[in-house]
């Protein structure tokens, strides 16, 4: 949570910042999720209209206010802009906000910040192209154990050293884990049963948040993934089970991990070492 000691004015303006930030890097995100998978430029050149090319001025490219304004059209053409973009911006400010709230002013609440919007990528590209781009895994596994040397706060730990070793066990634990479960499921199926996307990114998850962290998200994955398949298949909606990737699954375990779920599984391990042994007097 924020520290106590900042005064209610300048959290509120905090606050804001915060979400306005968030708004502008999910806006980024958007160009992102649209340009990775076909190996554009992320940079260049300015965000057009995809139906008509027309160059986006950038009063209306505010984020959520010119989606707003221009009622869900392009000014050029007419075109219907998706929904997703307005989704994008309003999710990312959101959890920047929900972030901060936790975390307050620390270095952590900027690595997660990181970590949020490359699972925001991730995501929307695993829903339309059944991938998660390697920008988002390989380079958060490089990035998990570079700041987990220079910030080994993000572990607990002490020592340089004890960041970088507690974000690779997280990595080889994350990667290996996934890895031997798709083996598994392949050698029992037939088929191809985890795709090395979900692999990178349980990897990455790792190097960012450690191995208890690991354990955490494939459990609420396995959870959530299952309880959306049955509802899917409770309304009628079978086949789309089938369609849906694990990517978002983990990825919003692992947000759940960030905003509180640590605390939430300190809280079980600690109960589980309170109960008595089998057979204990």
């Amino acid at each position: 949570m924020i520290e106590p000691q900042i005064s209610m004015p300048l959290t509120a303006i905090y606050c804001v910042f915060v979400f306005v930030l968030g708004l502008c890097i999910g806006s980024f995100a958007n160009v992102c999720i649209y340009r990775i998978p076909y190996a554009r430029s992320i940079v260049f050149p300015r965000s057009n209209c995809p139906r008509c090319g027309n160059m986006i001025a950038w009063f209306d490219n505010i984020p959520l206010l010119s989606i707003i304004l221009l009622r869900g059209r392009c000014r050029a053409c007419g075109g219907t802009i998706s929904k997703r973009y307005f989704l994008v911006e309003l999710l990312t400010g959101l959890l920047f906000l929900a972030v901060f709230m936790r975390y307050g002013i620390d270095v952590r609440t900027i690595v997660f910040f990181i970590v949020i919007t490359g699972l925001i990528i991730g995501t929307f590209v695993d829903f339309d192209h059944m991938i998660i781009p390697d920008q988002v895994t390989v380079g958060g596994i490089f990035a998990g154990l570079v700041l987990s040397a220079v910030l080994p706060v993000l572990h607990g730990a002490g020592t340089h050293f004890e960041g970088f070793r507690a974000a690779f066990i997280g990595m080889i634990a994350g990667g290996m884990s996934l890895w031997i479960v798709g083996e598994l499921g392949r050698l029992a199926f037939k088929k191809e049963a985890m795709g090395m996307g979900d692999v990178k990114l349980l990897a990455a998850m790792g190097a960012f948040l450690g191995w208890q962290a690991v354990v955490f998200i494939i459990m609420v994955s396995s959870l959530t993934g299952a309880a959306a398949g049955v509802a899917m298949v409770i309304t009628g909606n079978k086949s789309m089970s089938s369609k849906i990737p694990f990517g978002p699954y983990l990825a919003l375990s692992a947000v759940i991990w960030i905003l509180g779920g640590c605390d939430w599984w300190a809280v079980y391990l600690q109960w589980m070492a309170s109960r008595p042994l089998a057979g204990a007097p």
